[in-house]
């Protein structure tokens, strides 16, 4: 399969791309010097010829601007208004299968949930542009493509800097160790196109879907931050 990948540098990036070349896929994953994202011409020459698309490209604000609502406009951007780009050039392509990371607390904030519990009323505005996100990923899938949204858990790891989940996160009821998110990267390659969770187990946010459908389960278990499931 060959694979355009952006943001492809990125810590999921680096965590997805060597397992895909792994499997086999040809991946190029031109950075933002080669390859810009709103210009719908770029996109469709940069699209043309490739069987999927990932779109992995963000630029989250560092920790101490995550509260700062301006800081996460380049994120907005690439979700709102790249996401569309991406898909309107992929619907004229052959692409087959289009991916995009979403996140996994935009559900409501107390009991389990899973990909059937409806978005909560109150999901914070800097995650509005990824709802806007998976809704272009719809579209895709509803043309007889695969559009598959992965909602990730709030992401943790040594190489990303952030060796455990904090105590703060429990809240969003959802975390995933980094390469655990790569490897669900790599195997959403092969299932139906729809929205799945893809969380740590026993958390509050249910894997179960994505767990039997593409065969993958985390191989990290995080220190208890939020309530388990039985």
């Amino acid at each position: 399969m060959k694979i355009l990948v952006t943001g492809g540098s990125g810590v999921l990036g680096s965590a997805s791309i060597p397992l895909l070349r792994d499997a086999g896929h040809t991946v190029e994953a031109p950075d933002r010097t080669e390859l810009d994202l709103f210009d719908p011409e770029a996109v469709t020459a940069a699209v043309a010829g490739k069987d999927a698309v990932i779109h992995l490209a963000t630029r989250i604000p560092p920790p101490e601007l995550l509260g700062d609502r301006e800081a996460w406009h380049d994120t907005d951007r690439l979700r709102a208004e790249a996401t569309p780009i991406l898909v309107d050039a992929a619907l004229a392509a052959s692409v087959e299968w289009l991916l995009f990371p979403s996140i996994a607390f935009v559900y409501p904030e107390s009991g389990p949930v899973d990909e059937s519990s409806p978005v909560s009323d109150a999901v914070p505005e800097i995650l509005h542009s990824a709802l806007e996100a998976e809704r272009h990923v719809a579209r895709f899938d509803g043309d007889g493509r695969r559009g598959v949204v992965l909602r990730l858990g709030v992401l943790y790891g040594p190489t990303i800097g952030k060796p455990t989940p904090a105590e703060h996160w429990a809240v969003y009821g959802a975390t995933l160790r980094i390469e655990d998110a790569g490897r669900a990267i790599a195997a959403a390659s092969e299932v139906p196109g729809g929205v799945y969770n893809v969380v740590g187990d026993g958390e509050r946010v249910s894997n179960t879907r994505f767990k039997e459908i593409a065969d993958w389960r985390p191989e990290f278990r995080a220190p208890s931050v939020s309530p388990q499931m039985p």
